[in-house]
């Protein structure tokens, strides 16, 4: 039995982490098997991510991004490969979007960064967590720190990025709203696009 891969990507700010959770808990009291991971996972490698984005300097663009799809491959490998073969649902908050969309906005070439993630598994749907450009910076300046990403002038450049995509594996979810009508719209798309409850018969 095969699992669904489902991914939350989007903006700093606009709510990834919130909704990946909401998701997996209402998944879960179906009583379907979930694992809900993220990226920069918590390997090392995704600790020394985290250690450099949060610091003073970064290497170069075209090498950050390497290092984030060096904890790619480990986080397939490890856990989200396993994890599909096994048919459970894997929900990843953020993936290799975030690698295109961040890259670009740093100048890197998109297409050398879809070379290089083009032997990872593809989620089943993408969710881009997108409220108005205004939300996300208001809730990025209500944190007590902030990573070398979070700067307004760049997240300006990716959230019109993730604003472009068009593709039919892709949905956006505006969550300048109420966070259960979000996680409501998230659940529903997710039964009718995959099915997930049938999982319960196999």
């Amino acid at each position: 039995m095969n699992g669904k891969f489902i991914v939350f990507d989007g903006p700093d700010g606009s709510g990834t982490t919130r909704q990946s959770t909401f998701l997996a808990d209402a998944l879960r009291e179906k009583g379907l098997p979930v694992v809900l991971t993220a990226e920069p996972t918590e390997s090392t490698i995704g600790k020394q991510i985290r250690t450099m984005i949060e610091g003073e300097s970064l290497p170069s663009a075209d090498a950050i991004q390497l290092l984030f799809c060096a904890d790619r491959a480990d986080h397939v490998k490890n856990t989200i490969a396993p994890s599909l073969e096994d048919g459970k649902i894997v929900i990843c908050d953020r993936y290799s979007l975030s690698t295109m969309i961040y890259g670009e906005a740093q100048g890197v070439d998109r297409s050398w960064l879809e070379q290089v993630n083009a032997g990872f598994p593809g989620p089943d749907v993408t969710f881009i967590t997108l409220p108005p450009f205004e939300v996300c910076m208001e809730r990025l300046n209500r944190r007590p720190q902030r990573d070398q990403f979070e700067l307004e002038s760049f997240q300006r450049r990716v959230f019109e990025l993730y604003k472009s995509l068009e593709d039919p594996s892709i949905l956006f979810v505006d969550t300048s709203g109420s966070k259960q009508q979000s996680a409501s719209f998230v659940y529903e798309k997710v039964e009718q696009m995959l099915h997930v409850t049938e999982m319960l018969q196999m």
